[in-house]
Parts: C-alpha cells; sequence; structure tokens
C-alpha cells in the first residue's frame, strides 16, 4: 500500500523512535539497517538500499511517497508499545 507525508512528518516518527529501534526493524524484517534508515531519509546507498521512497520538494520538507509502508507501520506500533 502507498501512502503520502511530509518528509519532515517522517522524521519526526524517526526521531521519536527509542533507541535501538532501527535495528529491531531491520531483524524483523531481513533488511540491513542502513535501509531503514535510507527509508527515513538517509543517503547511505553503499552499505544500505533504497526502498522506495520518492522526495517531491515542497513545503514542510516536501512529499514523501512511500511504496511499501511496511516499515513506517513498526516504527508506529514500536511508538504505541513506548506509549
Amino acid at each position: 500500500m502507498t501512502k503520502t507525508i511530509t518528509f519532515n512528518e517522517l522524521r519526526r516518527i524517526k526521531d521519536s523512535l527509542p533507541d535501538g529501534s532501527m535495528q529491531r526493524i531491520a531483524d524483523e524484517l531481513g533488511l540491513s539497517v542502513e535501509t531503514v534508515r535510507n527509508y527515513f531519509g538517509g543517503h547511505n546507498y553503499k552499505d544500505g538500499s533504497g526502498c522506495g521512497v520518492h522526495i517531491e520538494p515542497g513545503p514542510d520538507g516536501g512529499m514523501v511517497q512511500l511504496d511499501d509502508t511496511t516499515i513506517l507501520e513498526m516504527a508506529q506500533r514500536i511508538l504505541e508499545e513506548t506509549n
């Protein structure tokens, strides 16, 4: 399922995650931690890969279209667990 959110919203979610969350998501999905970081706006394609994130410039950091929301959903579930 695709989803469109602002880049700043995506970064706020990432920044709200507790320590170790990137590694947890990577382990559960069988991805490298750098690929998970790239999903949230990182740019390390040497050690990680792209993951269907398309960024268009604009207000509030621009618009981000996510081709697959699995990582986002896991991040939101982790945030719910911590609240």
